[in-house]
């Protein structure tokens, strides 16, 4: 098993479909779940899963919910992000995460891969969004 970052494949295609609206005021909600070394997620991923989700105290199931900044672009890239998001005293390892579209379907939108296994015990587990520009956003269309 294995956990690769990526850009959903499917997210790609549903853009084109009208499928998701990351706009802050009545935009999609859209969700984090964390997930194990065990979880088997890439490009391939197509929607949120319980298969390989982490579990532990004060996690719940299916992850937080995400807090939407207003999609912009510079230059010729278009790009969306996210507030950060904190589980707040946990105790949970993860290996990484899913985003996706709780509003339609639990679509995927990315797959995060965090480089090794991140571990909270009874405290904050955070998880931080690079900044919204059109070099660093978490989705970027160039």
């Amino acid at each position: 098993m294995a956990i690769s970052q990526a850009m959903c494949t499917s997210f790609k295609k549903e853009l084109l479909e009208a499928k998701h609206n990351f706009l802050a005021s009545g935009g999609n909600s859209f969700k984090l779940a964390l997930y194990t070394s065990s979880a088997s997620l890439g490009a391939g991923t197509t929607a949120y899963t319980t298969s390989g989700e982490a579990s532990g105290t004060n996690y719940t199931a299916a992850g937080a919910a995400l807090t939407n900044i207003n999609p912009d672009s510079s230059g010729t890239t278009g790009f969306a992000d996210f507030a950060n998001l904190t589980f707040s005293t946990v105790t949970i390892t993860a290996r990484g995460a899913v985003i996706y579209n709780d509003t339609n379907s639990d679509r995927a939108v990315c797959v995060l891969d965090f480089g090794g296994d991140k571990t909270a015990t009874a405290g904050d587990f955070t998880i931080t969004f690079p900044t919204a520009d059109a070099s660093n956003a978490i989705i970027r269309i160039a």
